[in-house]
């Protein structure tokens, strides 16, 4: 669904990335996990078109879509919930939720139901429904990140990019965050998620990527990374 091959990215003159491959296949949760500074946020970037990658190919659903425009890109069927939320604090629950179906309202993509999508939002997300009349700018820091999960979603997109989902969020809200991402799984949602917690990451993930200084050091099914020694003693808090 999802194909990444050979990406180099970067900011300036500063390479990032040097040359990572992954895939994200029909139907299944990939996680990226990595410390702070090894390119995670950097390749969801790439693949989003809020950058332009130096070099590779980025696929999906078999359209090469390197270097195109990020609104292109989401025309066909990729939604970024970005690091750090990006709700539009001066519209309404409400209306986040349907500027996230933005491309369904103007034929851009497949219409759909898009009221049915706007109340299935609120079963995943109660919190949201209770607050479907508020400022988004007034929610709290957990309620914004769900709200930017839903806005996602309501794109009804092909492949959903999370970055940095359960940042900045209460332990609760944490275990609220992986459980939505755990039910959306079961519904066949693809997803490529970067994630500080790669115990949890790899808890709801088919397979895993660890990105080591813009690098793929390891990968594999996610059952067999979080048993893998090394990986365990770097990032599970193993010894």
């Amino acid at each position: 669904m999802l194909s990444i091959s050979n990406l180099h990215a970067g900011y300036g003159k500063v390479e990032v990335l040097h040359g990572i491959s992954l895939e994200v296949p029909k139907g299944q949760v990939v996680t990226l996990i990595g410390s702070n500074g090894a390119g995670k946020t950097t390749t969801m970037r790439a693949i989003s078109g809020m950058i332009a990658p130096r070099e590779g190919r980025i696929s999906l659903g078999g359209h090469d879509i390197t270097g195109e425009e990020s609104h292109r890109i989401a025309r066909r069927g990729l939604a970024h919930s970005p690091e750090g939320r990006r709700v539009f604090a001066t519209m309404t629950v409400t209306d986040n939720l349907l500027l996230g179906a933005f491309p369904r309202l103007t034929g851009a993509r497949v219409r759909g139901d898009v009221n049915a999508d706007l109340e299935r939002a609120f079963v995943y997300f109660p919190r949201l429904k209770e607050r479907r009349q508020q400022l988004a700018g007034t929610l709290s820091g957990g309620e914004q990140q769900m709200l930017a999960m839903a806005r996602a979603m309501m794109m009804n997109p092909e492949v959903v990019l999370l970055d940095e989902p359960s940042m900045g969020l209460a332990p609760i809200l944490v275990d609220e965050v992986f459980r939505i991402i755990a039910l959306l799984r079961q519904e066949g949602v693809t997803m490529l998620l970067v994630e500080q917690f790669a115990a949890a990451a790899l808890n709801v993930a088919d397979y895993g990527y660890v990105l080591e200084n813009g690098r793929i050091a390891v990968h594999g099914p996610a059952a067999k990374l979080k048993n893998d020694p090394a990986v365990k003693a770097a990032y599970l808090g193993g010894h």
